[in-house]
């Protein structure tokens, strides 16, 4: 019984999203929508297969430049993250900087990264990495923070370093917390990329949007948004699988 609660949960969730294409087909097709308005899910497909070579030298430029962005904003989250938990007063004095940071509209700050770094790879890499930084270090930071104070304690008691503490209590105890933020930014990361491609580019899924988009091509504006959404999952996966791999008393046995 438990065998086929378990399969029917996984299942659920894809018997809906496939509820929801079939009733979206039918409703463009009996009210007779026209494909600059509204296309079917079957035509977007459609699209899909017919711009296939096309989409994929898109995506391969903006995946570079989410994963490049990501990796950077982990590394940064870490390092900040470390260093904050290590003093006191400069958490005090940088966190509500942190905060206040995200009350600002990316959107407003990426033109004037074209301004200062120009049309190639680097203003997207760095809207990437805005996005990605903030989930990921208040995560872990919470998590860093969070430790038992008492087995801090013990350890300290038994002449154990500020180091060997944070590398044997404090992270494996916020790694949880670590995973949770990334899988956020995660999620984030690709459409980061592509908000730098649409304020200027010359390849990427941005900007192949942007042009369909002026065409009235709805279909591959779709078409993109499909690709965006499974590379988003893709990278989310990616970060689960390795919670798993590094993470094995954490695992779940059902």
């Amino acid at each position: 019984m438990k065998r086929l609660a378990s399969i029917g949960n996984k299942i659920i969730p894809y018997a809906a999203v496939f509820m929801l294409l079939i009733i979206w087909e039918l409703m463009v097709r009996l009210n007779h929508l026209p494909s600059y308005i509204l296309p079917s899910p079957l035509q977007i497909i459609k699209t899909l297969a017919a711009t296939f070579p096309l989409l994929l030298m898109h995506t391969a430029s903006t995946l570079e430049e989410a994963m490049i962005g990501f990796v950077l904003a982990v590394a940064i989250a870490f390092v900040t993250a470390f260093i904050l938990n290590h003093f006191y007063w400069l958490n005090q004095a940088l966190y509500p900087l942190l905060i206040v940071s995200q009350t600002i509209p990316i959107i407003t700050l990426a033109p004037l990264f074209l301004i200062w770094f120009g049309w190639g790879i680097l203003p997207k890499i760095i809207v990437v990495i805005l996005v990605c930084f903030f989930p990921i270090v208040i995560s872990l930071l919470n998590g860093l923070n969070s430790v038992d104070p008492d087995l801090i304690n013990l350890f300290r008691s038994m002449g154990a370093s500020r180091i060997a503490i944070f590398n044997m209590v404090k992270l494996p105890s916020a790694l949880p917390s670590f995973f949770a933020g990334m899988k956020i930014s995660a999620s984030y990361s690709i459409m980061a990329a592509v908000i730098g491609e649409w304020l200027g580019a010359e390849q990427g899924l941005g900007y192949f949007m942007t042009i369909a988009q002026k065409s009235f091509r709805v279909d591959r504006v779709l078409a993109a948004v499909v690709v965006i959404a499974l590379l988003s999952l893709l990278v989310v996966k990616a970060i689960d699988l390795a919670e798993w791999l590094l993470m094995p008393w954490n695992r779940r046995h059902e």
